[in-house]
């Protein structure tokens, strides 16, 4: 795990690179206020409607889950009642391609935080206590591996090893930023929900002012769908697998 626990300035430096050349790689493939929207047949709420009826439908079999003001307040390890509720229905719903006796390695956390350096052990542990009887784990970043963005390859082969996806189009990536949740599934080639409000829904207790660069990302969410009518590139190798 190299370099400082908290900085991610190669990952800022390529958020301003992509914003340059590659700004439709910001959009996600769904928003939703709060990971308590998360639909459990995730799928047919990727795609966009207006693609068609003969639009192939992706098989979602594994998520991935921000920690840091999506499941938990930022640098807190504390679930609030309605995540804890949603991880619960995901983990032991009969129809849920998540449900932990049937798919028992389908969700894993993965933060810039939690996991990302032995600084914030002590937090991994927390939360892997407290979801013990849901069966999530906290991804370990490998050594030599970076922070999010760049950690999707590494997070891709941990759901390979463990025989739940054939490919990164079965993953999708759940979070609140744009400029690593959401990039980091486009260069991993899989689907991207954005938690646009974060843990809290607007008008919840604890729900924080939203700093500089998260103003930002919304705004930039907003002119790039409303004013310049883009949508969310569909994951690489996509448009592939469908005509196999």
């Amino acid at each position: 795990m190299a370099g400082s626990p908290n900085s991610n300035l190669r990952g800022f430096n390529h958020a301003v690179y992509t914003l340059l050349k590659q700004p439709t790689q910001f959009l996600p493939h769904l928003t939703i206020p709060t990971f308590t929207q998360l639909p459990e047949n995730l799928g047919p709420h990727l795609i966009n409607a207006k693609k068609g009826p003969q639009t192939q439908i992706p098989t979602i079999r594994a998520l991935v889950l921000d920690k840091d003001n999506t499941l938990c307040a930022a640098k807190t390890t504390t679930f609030p009642p309605q995540i804890l509720a949603k991880l619960s229905s995901l983990r032991t719903s009969p129809t849920s391609l998540f449900n932990q006796t049937t798919h028992p390695d389908s969700i894993l956390i993965v933060s810039n935080r939690a996991g990302s350096h032995p600084r914030f052990d002590g937090e991994v542990s927390e939360l892997e206590a407290q979801l013990a009887p849901l069966r999530i784990p906290v991804f370990r970043l490998p050594a030599g591996a970076e922070k999010k963005p760049f950690c999707g390859e590494e997070v891709v082969r941990w759901f390979r090893e463990r025989g739940v996806i054939d490919s990164p189009h079965e993953i999708a990536v759940v979070g609140d930023r744009l400029g690593t949740d959401v990039l980091m599934a486009g260069m991993m080639g899989s689907w991207s929900v954005w938690c646009k409000e974060g843990v809290f829904d607007i008008g919840m207790e604890g729900k924080q002012e939203r700093n500089v660069l998260e103003k930002m990302e919304v705004w930039i969410e907003w002119f790039l769908r409303v004013k310049g009518g883009y949508e969310a590139p569909l994951p690489m190798g996509w448009e592939k697998q469908k005509q196999s």
